[in-house]
């Protein structure tokens, strides 16, 4: 199995770091092929704009979608981009390893999704979902909280972690990716803030990367998210009335 783990923290000795080396080490003592993708070694730029883009199919007005297809078809894509593109196409399964920051993705995570998932290559209206041009591989989520697991539970001031990981999952599964359950470290206090001793804090941290070890080998074959697909829904992307999620009492 090749394995594609993108990498989003700007400290490499982080415990996301930590992380990134726990799943290389495990995946590769297997046998296992691995790249990563380090977003902030590699100073991968996010922000998608006109500058990416010479020979413009519109001069005038910048167009992301537009530029994007145009680009893909003329295989002049910006190198940065192709070389995202080609790693995912060599994977069999990739690893999102990244912080929770603003209850969603750190921006340079977003960004590489917004320029590296290029409209008339990586996806289109007709090639998403269970249709996805990455259909047949698998992904998965390895995320880290600042605050402890109960902050992050259906009535958690933190929000529920499933409502929170959705966007991700989502995106994922638009692509036409198997989406596994995420493997989430809660409670990585930093910053001033302190929820338990420092004693059992590391103790919390080791178990934590023994956990992530123990679960990597199971992907593979693990069970992933059920979503609904392209013959569940009517012509507006509504679940057919026969559906059985659709039904109410």
């Amino acid at each position: 199995m090749n394995v594609l783990i993108a990498f989003c923290h700007p400290e490499p000795h982080s415990f996301n770091g930590a992380l990134k080396e726990v799943a290389v080490e495990t995946l590769q003592r297997q046998g296992h092929g691995v790249e990563v993708s380090d977003l902030y070694a590699e100073g991968f730029d996010p922000v998608e704009g006109p500058a990416h883009y010479a020979g413009r199919v519109d001069p005038d007005t910048f167009l992301p979608l537009n530029e994007q297809r145009h680009a893909f078809d003329r295989q002049a894509l910006p190198d940065d981009v192709q070389r995202e593109i080609a790693r995912l196409e060599r994977a069999d399964l990739i690893i999102l390893q990244f912080p929770l920051w603003w209850h969603g993705l750190p921006a340079m995570l977003k960004g590489w999704f917004d320029r590296v998932m290029v409209y008339g290559g990586l996806y289109s209206g007709s090639m998403r979902y269970d249709r996805g041009h990455l259909a047949g591989k698998r992904a998965i989520c390895s995320v880290t909280t600042g605050s402890p697991a109960a902050a992050f539970t259906r009535h958690g001031r933190g929000g529920d972690m499933a409502t929170l990981m959705w966007p991700t999952h989502c995106s994922l599964y638009y692509l036409g990716l198997e989406v596994l359950a995420p493997q989430v470290v809660y409670g990585v206090q930093g910053g001033g803030l302190s929820y338990q001793a420092e004693g059992e804090f590391r103790e919390h941290l080791e178990s934590a990367k023994a956990g992530w070890a123990q679960r990597l080998p199971t992907l593979e074959d693990a069970p992933t998210i059920p979503f609904s697909g392209w013959q569940d829904w009517d012509e507006h992307g509504v679940l057919e009335a026969e559906h059985p999620l659709s039904w109410r009492p």
